[in-house]
């Protein structure tokens, strides 16, 4: 659909510009299994989020990776990249832009690749307790890993996010994402927590389900992993 090729080429150039200017922050995570014996083991698991603000602008842009080797036999490979960009309309509300390209070897999707824009709004925003949540609408577009079939649909975008510090070194979160349309829906949901060593590092725990409603039969709807990270912040 040429609506999205334009959208994406929009919410891009916006990112972009951002590149440049001002201070980015950031947040990188890693975890990682190493077993050799009788069983070869390897796992890395690793997330970057960066964030920029710029008066009435914030931009933000991530990245992750999951990846684990069993005695050379690959059982995990999925990376995801991710850009989002924000317009303040109050203190509270504003409109958004968002990118989102998936590649999962051990799904029936070769690629999911997703651009949105909509409407969010902070309904808390104190230093201890955030919770916002967006609403929107966009295009997906999708590859089928096994007949190379490419196809394009309307989503609507809905997405909901909790922080809360439980101590001055203790935050628990939860980050909802839910991306449906006449093909497939897809919800992806993290609970977490992370508690601080130092002002730079903390140590991470993160449960993430991811579920597709409409997959090929003998694949799984849902995915679930669990990580031990340790968390970089800059």
């Amino acid at each position: 659909m040429r609506g999205s090729r334009w959208l994406a080429g929009l919410l891009g150039g916006a990112l972009f510009s951002g590149v440049a200017s001002a201070d980015w922050t950031g947040k990188g995570t890693l975890g990682g299994v190493l077993a050799r014996g009788n069983t070869d083991t390897s796992t890395i698991n690793a997330i970057i989020d960066v964030a920029n603000d710029l008066e009435n602008w914030t931009h933000k842009a991530g990245g992750s990776l999951l990846r684990t080797v069993t005695d050379d036999v690959t059982s995990a490979d999925r990376w995801e990249l991710r850009g989002e960009t924000n317009y303040k309309l109050t203190p509270r509300s504003y409109l958004f832009g968002t990118l989102r390209y998936e590649d999962d070897l051990f799904t029936d999707f070769a690629y999911q690749a997703t651009a949105a824009a909509g409407y969010g709004y902070r309904f808390i925003a104190t230093e201890s307790t955030k919770f916002e949540g967006q609403i929107g609408a966009g295009f997906r577009q999708t590859e089928l890993r096994i007949t190379g079939d490419t196809s394009e649909d309307a989503i609507v975008r809905g997405a909901l996010t909790y922080e809360h510090k439980l101590t001055g070194t203790t935050m628990i979160y939860e980050r909802l994402l839910v991306e449906s349309g006449s093909d497939n829906t897809y919800v992806q949901n993290q609970l977490g927590m992370e508690v601080k060593i130092n002002d730079t590092f903390a140590l991470g725990l993160d449960y993430a389900v991811r579920h597709n409603t409409d997959v090929l039969p003998g694949t799984e709807e849902t995915d679930q992993v669990f990580t031990v990270n340790l968390v970089y912040g800059f």
